[in-house]
């Protein structure tokens, strides 16, 4: 075997290695300490302000590593892949989101480099690989969780109806909620009690979780309960008729997937044949394939074969998606 591969075959793999531990290494000993120090100063301050913002980051803060601090730098828009990190309910950090997004890199063009593939064409495969798949996973993690939150939103809501009917006041409520109901649904209610018990106003604990989540259904309930407190009225008829009226969104909604399925799976058939017969006739005659990056004429050929796809799957999506 040439001594060529085996290098950059060790060299990826140690790379990889390295990246992996400077993503899970936590601090050094006597940066924590500083850190704890700091927060308990912070906590113990005669500022109100201060010591709610530490007890903020004790709840819902995360210690940000080595590798979180060095992505933030190298990244663009930093604020906004921490959101959809959050938004996935899970404890992912920028750093093991750019851990992820390299390795996947490198692993994917170097065994493409040892397939014999061409320099470039194997560093670009590397890239759509390692820049796609993460958000992909991210992507699909934040539709399924903010899907369980929507199924069980009404229920919760309803049980703070017979909350608010049997006497309770509305915080207190919200706290019973986080407690009996489970999920993604219990999991935000609970953030929004605890942030409340903190010093935080309710409005402001639930804007925030409307902007995290992201959902038309959970902005409703922020606006009719900021309504409410503004002009008053009976809270609990009006929190009914939300539950309501989200139970039937949801019903029209899976009437309308259901009905646009058979579309939806004639436009995924349609857009992925091209690329399956591609990647077959490369793995069964790749010398062949390889003439697209290379002679200029099939090079424009590909691009215009795109672009044409790619026109004809976004008049495809917009048909078959509707808004409620």
């Amino acid at each position: 075997m040439p001594i060529l591969p085996l290098i950059l075959l060790a060299t990826g793999a140690l790379m990889t290695l390295g990246l992996i531990v400077f993503a899970f290494a936590g601090p050094n000993a006597e940066k924590a300490g500083t850190r704890r120090l700091g927060a308990l100063r912070e906590r113990h301050s005669a500022s109100p302000a201060n010591a709610m913002e530490a007890q903020m980051r004790r709840i819902t803060g995360k210690s940000a590593t080595k590798a979180d601090e060095a992505f933030t730098r190298l990244l663009p828009n930093p604020a906004q892949l921490e959101k959809r990190l959050n938004m996935t309910g899970k404890d992912w950090t920028v750093g093991k989101y750019g851990v992820a997004t390299l390795g996947l890199t490198v692993g994917v063009a170097l065994l493409l480099l040892l397939k014999g593939l061409p320099f470039l064409l194997a560093l670009f495969v590397g890239l759509f690989v390692g820049a796609g798949l993460p958000h992909l996973v991210v992507g699909k993690v934040i539709k399924k969780r903010i899907a369980k939150f929507n199924a069980k939103f009404p229920d919760a809501i309803e049980l703070l109806v017979r909350g608010l009917r049997s006497g309770l006041p509305i915080s207190e409520t919200m706290g019973v909620v986080g407690a009996e109901v489970d999920g993604p649904v219990g999991e935000e209610f609970r953030a929004v009690s605890d942030k409340m018990k903190i010093g935080r106003t309710m409005d402001a604990a639930l804007q925030e979780t409307a902007d995290r989540l992201g959902t038309p259904e959970f902005q409703f309930f922020v606006i009719t309960i900021a309504i409410q407190r503004e002009t008053g009225g009976n809270l609990a008829e009006t929190l009914q008729n939300l539950a309501t009226v989200l139970r039937q969104r949801m019903q029209m909604r899976l009437k309308i997937r259901a009905m646009s399925s058979e579309s939806k799976a004639s436009a995924y058939i349609v857009g992925s044949l091209p690329f399956i017969v591609f990647t077959l006739i490369f793995f069964i005659n790749g010398a062949y394939m390889q003439n697209f990056f290379i002679d200029q004429r099939l090079m424009v050929a590909g691009m215009g074969g795109l672009v044409w796809m790619s026109i004809g799957a976004f008049i495809m999506a917009k048909m078959v998606n509707f808004e409620i």
